[in-house]
């Protein structure tokens, strides 16, 4: 049977970047035909616009201009004569793989606690000053309990997090006075209402006053029972 008319998008030529559609992809293909130079650079920049408009999350990006001028040209395959304001991009630069950064190969002997506090206590163990190291201890320590609870729910000793300060520390963190650690259940305690309350004031954006048109429909005051009397020809 014979189509007239008809063409399936599986017969067109592919999309080069499906985000902008069919319609920009044919108006950039159009640019060449134009054959003055100032004329086609200034309908360029008139579909860098429309661009925008049907990619609007482009803008997200602090340097999205410059991504919109290089998807122009990769959409025309790399085949415009304007005048762009920035360098147009190669075939070759965007089929080559980004240089591999590598990974961190530190290994943290107790990874509950954070390779951040490992690096505040070598800093501490470097305090000269008696009195400023003891406070810095005391502080690391109740830190160190509080992600130690991140793991585990349910208790822990103080004692395990002076072992695993003075062990760290290579013994010049040291604390005697256990009195000064904070408490499990206050810890606890207090972590369970920050995430209640922050469940709450998300509640509370999310939920929204829906009027009831359909209440009360007797009352002529009401926007449905105007709308109901309209349609029925009475008003």
């Amino acid at each position: 049977m014979e189509r007239i008319g008809l063409t399936y998008n599986t017969e067109k030529e592919r999309i080069v970047i499906s985000e902008y559609g069919r319609c920009i992809q044919e108006m950039i293909k159009k640019l060449p035909e134009i054959e003055d130079r100032a004329q086609r650079t200034e309908a360029a920049r008139y579909i860098i616009s429309v661009m925008v408009q049907m990619n609007p999350q482009v803008k997200e990006s602090s340097d999205y201009e410059h991504k919109l001028w290089d998807h122009l040209f990769m959409i025309s395959g790399y085949n415009l004569d304007i005048d762009s304001p920035y360098a147009p991009p190669t075939p070759a630069a965007q089929k080559s793989r980004p240089q591999h950064i590598g990974y961190q190969n530190n290994k943290i002997k107790y990874g509950h606690y954070g390779q951040y506090i490992v690096k505040m206590i070598e800093a501490a163990s470097k305090e000269e000053n008696d009195e400023v190291r003891e406070a810095l201890a005391y502080s690391i320590a109740n830190q160190m309990k509080r992600n130690y609870l991140e793991w585990n729910k349910s208790v822990v000793n103080d004692q395990v997090i002076f072992d695993d300060l003075k062990e760290i520390s290579h013994g010049r963190l040291v604390i005697t006075d256990e009195s000064k650690l904070g408490s499990t259940g206050e810890m606890i305690g207090k972590k369970q209402q920050q995430a209640k309350q922050q469940q709450q004031v998300q509640g509370k954006k999310k939920k929204k006053k829906v009027p009831n048109l359909k209440a009360n429909m007797n009352n002529p005051n009401n926007p449905a029972y105007k709308l109901r009397m309209q349609q029925l020809g009475k008003l």
